[in-house]
Order: structure tokens, then C-alpha cells, then sequence
């Protein structure tokens, strides 16, 4: 891979320690590899959100 997929325009060839890889300074591309699975945060019940609440204002109260 000598020229870049998106722009054609020549590869730089950048290495840290042991791995090397490719990257255009004309586009951004960077040919590294990357997991695409979404993590969904946890859902927070209305009962934990206004206990949290609380201990909060109960925190806030003692200072």
C-alpha cells in the first residue's frame, strides 16, 4: 500500500517500538485496526437515580 484508499495521495510510514503502520497527512487516514462493537452503558433504574440523588443532598447537608 503505497498511496492512500481514500485520497491517492503517498502513505507515511510511521513506527513506536515494535509496530509500524500508515497514515496519510492529507486525509487522516490511518490504517489501524479498530474493534467497531458498541458497549451500551448500564441503564440506571429510576429507583437507584433518586436514591443517588438523595445521598447526595444528605452528603451536601453534613458539609
Amino acid at each position: 500500500m503505497e498511496e492512500c484508499p481514500r485520497c491517492s495521495s503517498p502513505l507515511e510510514r510511521l513506527s513506536l517500538a515494535d509496530v509500524t503502520t500508515v497514515a496519510c497527512s492529507q486525509c487522516g487516514y490511518a490504517d489501524v485496526p479498530v474493534e467497531h462493537e458498541r458497549e451500551f452503558p448500564e441503564i440506571e433504574s429510576w429507583r437507584d437515580a433518586l436514591n443517588r440523588f438523595y445521598d447526595a443532598a444528605e452528603t451536601a447537608d453534613e458539609e
